[in-house]
């Protein structure tokens, strides 16, 4: 028997009818919430993320500029010959320190101390034909005009004879200062003419080196200021600033700086790698652990912090100096709760549940914890 299709219809409306009605009225006996400040504050701390904080406040820190450069010789000078010939005696070896006025090298004397004896025999004649002439004025028999003569011839005799002497004395190839003899040009049997060289000298003490500062550098830094250079080779110095360039370099735009290291004992190597840190002055500051350091969305580095509402904040820094406590900074307020854990996972004006469990910390010395939870 086929069904009416009216009755279907009818059927189905009547089902959907009472499936409707049960579900609207199965949780009326259920109690509604009630709001309260109290449970929204629960709720809205609910939401709130969790970060962990260090309370750090600011201190007299040395303002330290670090700059690279690179160790020389106070001096050097590559000693050559005055006269010609040939090389007869080197005094010294690679590497053996000189001092003022000794003899590296000496030349063949040849016939040199010939022209100082020949220049004595004439200086010896020249002075008895002037005695004999005095003699002869004083009696009448010779005019003063031929002593006058005599007398010329003298003295020509002898600045003949000194310029022999000092012709002879070129052979030896002195120093002009102490120093180390760093590199041999000339060996035994080597024919020199004047100009030639014969070796090198350097002097190290004291060591200087040289650093490049920028226009904005150059007004915090002036001649005699402290520096401590650490050299590639791993000895410390402490040095002085001894120059600035008054006139920037073209190209680059810096000023070259010279320092000077004490180095009596010539320990300390030229031409070596250094890195110097250059104090100027003193500035408040912070230090940080090197980890809290953030970008913020234009790209620059600064640190995310807790203001005294718990919302999240970010200050731009500038790192002044660091050691192995951490980097010390400056563009923070005095008195920071700066997020220690958890400042990849917040964002600036968001509204944290801060908790303070590392301790105060202050010019790098931990203190005792606040129990302010926080709070100034």
């Amino acid at each position: 028997m086929k069904l009416n299709t009216s009755y279907l219809i009818a059927g189905s409306l009547l089902i959907i009818g009472t499936a409707w009605f049960a579900f609207n009225n199965a949780g009326e006996d259920a109690p509604l919430p009630i709001s309260t400040p109290a449970t929204v504050k629960a709720a809205a701390a609910q939401d709130r993320p969790a970060v962990q904080v260090r309370r750090i406040r600011a201190s007299l820190h040395p303002d330290v500029m670090e700059l690279y450069g690179q160790s020389r010789a106070n001096r050097e000078v590559t000693l050559k010959a005055e006269t010609v010939g040939s090389v007869s005696q080197i005094f010294v070896t690679e590497g053996a320190r000189v001092t003022k006025g000794q003899t590296v090298c000496r030349q063949d004397l040849n016939a040199r101390q010939a022209q100082v004896d020949q220049a004595k025999a004439n200086l010896r004649a020249v002075e008895t034909d002037l005695n004999a002439a005095r003699t002869l004025a004083e009696k009448g028999f010779q005019s003063q005009t031929r002593v006058t003569a005599f007398e010329a011839q003298l003295d020509g005799a002898r600045a003949a004879l000194k310029q022999a002497e000092i012709e002879a004395d070129n052979i030896n190839i002195r120093a002009p200062f102490s120093g180390i003899w760093e590199r041999q040009d000339a060996q035994i049997g080597d024919y020199l003419s004047p100009g030639m060289p014969c070796g090198l000298l350097v002097d190290l003490s004291p060591l200087k080196v040289d650093v490049q500062l920028t226009e904005l550098q150059i007004g915090r830094i002036a001649a005699g200021n402290s520096a401590t250079v650490t050299l590639a080779t791993g000895e410390t110095v402490e040095g002085k600033v001894a120059f600035i360039e008054a006139k920037a370099d073209p190209a680059t735009r810096t000023f070259r700086t010279e320092i000077q290291l004490p180095n009596p004992d010539y320990a300390l190597k030229a031409g070596v790698t250094a890195t110097v840190r250059l104090q100027s002055g003193e500035t408040l500051a912070q230090q940080v652990p090197a980890n809290v350091l953030a970008l913020n969305d234009t790209g620059n580095i600064g640190i995310r912090y807790v203001d005294d509402s718990d919302v999240v904040r970010f200050a731009q820094v500038k790192t002044i100096d660091e050691d192995a406590n951490g980097i010390w900074v400056t563009g923070l307020p005095e008195n920071t709760r700066v997020i220690t854990e958890g400042q990849d996972f917040v964002d600036v004006g968001m509204n944290v549940d801060a908790v303070e469990n590392y301790g105060a910390y202050n010019s790098g010395t931990v203190q005792s914890a606040d129990k302010s939870g926080g709070k100034p």
